[in-house]
């Protein structure tokens, strides 16, 4: 079994635990996940199977997609409700007030990493530092919010919802934390449901439960080709599929190359004459060089 398979992560599930519970229903060791999820979040998390997994060092730069609500006037320590308190106060922003100061967080941003957070600094994890008391100095980092809407606002109890679209890497905690702050006062994460990740939606997800008591999960694996359709394709013969196979380069001018002109180092997907995905090349001079092989013979 080769592929995709998208999982609609329940609460209290580490992305690790999905990969556990998939690996016993499927019956298969190779398999693994396209980006942490963290247990409190839901929805989406695409699972790579079998030859899928070489998939896993390149899915590197895919945007996500999240709604998320939020509460006004509560601080914690891990910037989501499920933290330890720091600050309470009472509020009262108007919807205005909120959807004015939201655009300030489109487009180029900088944030600083939360102390919870997967991201290591000199080989230790954010999160075990933070959980044994400590706080280190962070670098902000720079990530690209698409679009920031603000979905719901109830004035009278200080708490929304957002949906936002943005870069990988982007934490939407810290979102909202700096909303609070830039407000005058603070503000938490209440919810957190991860809508698009790698191109894949909450309507490819399955349920982990549904998928626990699967016996065919065939209608459920997409193609590892799937995970690329963000580039060009370019279709080769059959010696040509033999040869690129085999991991020998191709001759850009005697491929349809010839007439795309692509630029160096464009990566596309390669399809053999029967439009069988082989794997990815890369442009580079006149030859189509291998970028990753997929095709299991």
């Amino acid at each position: 079994m080769n592929g995709v398979i998208v999982i609609n992560k329940p609460m209290d599930f580490t992305s690790f635990d999905v990969v556990a519970v998939m690996r016993k229903a499927l019956g298969i060791k190779k398999i693994g996940h396209l980006g942490t999820l963290d247990p409190n979040a839901t929805g989406v998390l695409p699972l790579v199977v079998g030859n899928g997994t070489k998939a896993q060092d390149l899915i590197t730069n895919h945007d996500k997609g999240y709604v998320a609500t939020f509460q006004f006037g509560k601080k914690t320590d891990t910037l989501d409700i499920w933290g330890k308190v720091l600050k309470e106060e009472k509020t009262s922003f108007t919807t205005e007030e909120v959807k004015e100061k939201l655009k300030d967080f489109q487009g180029e941003i900088y944030q600083l990493p939360p102390m919870y957070s997967a991201i290591q600094i000199n080989g230790q994890r954010l999160y075990d530092l933070a959980r044994a008391g400590k706080t280190v100095e962070r670098e902000k980092r720079k990530v690209t919010v698409y679009s920031i809407e603000l979905l719901d606002f109830d004035e009278e109890n200080q708490s929304g919802k957002l949906e936002i679209k943005c870069s990988k890497g982007t934490y939407i905690r810290t979102i909202i934390d700096d909303l609070g702050e830039s407000l005058g006062s603070c503000a938490v994460m209440t919810s957190l449901i991860r809508t698009e990740a790698c191109g894949f939606t909450l309507e490819d997800a399955i349920d982990l439960q549904r998928a626990r008591e699967l016996e065919d999960f065939t209608p459920y694996i997409k193609s590892v080709e799937s995970l690329f359709m963000n580039y060009g394709y370019v279709k080769i013969t059959e010696p040509q599929a033999r040869r690129f196979s085999n991991g020998g380069a191709l001759d850009k001018n005697r491929t349809y190359l010839e007439k795309m002109q692509p630029k160096e180092d464009t990566i596309l997907r390669v399809r053999d004459n029967n439009n069988q995905f082989i794997g990815l090349g890369i442009v580079k001079g006149d030859e189509l060089k291998i970028y990753k092989l997929f095709k299991t013979n």
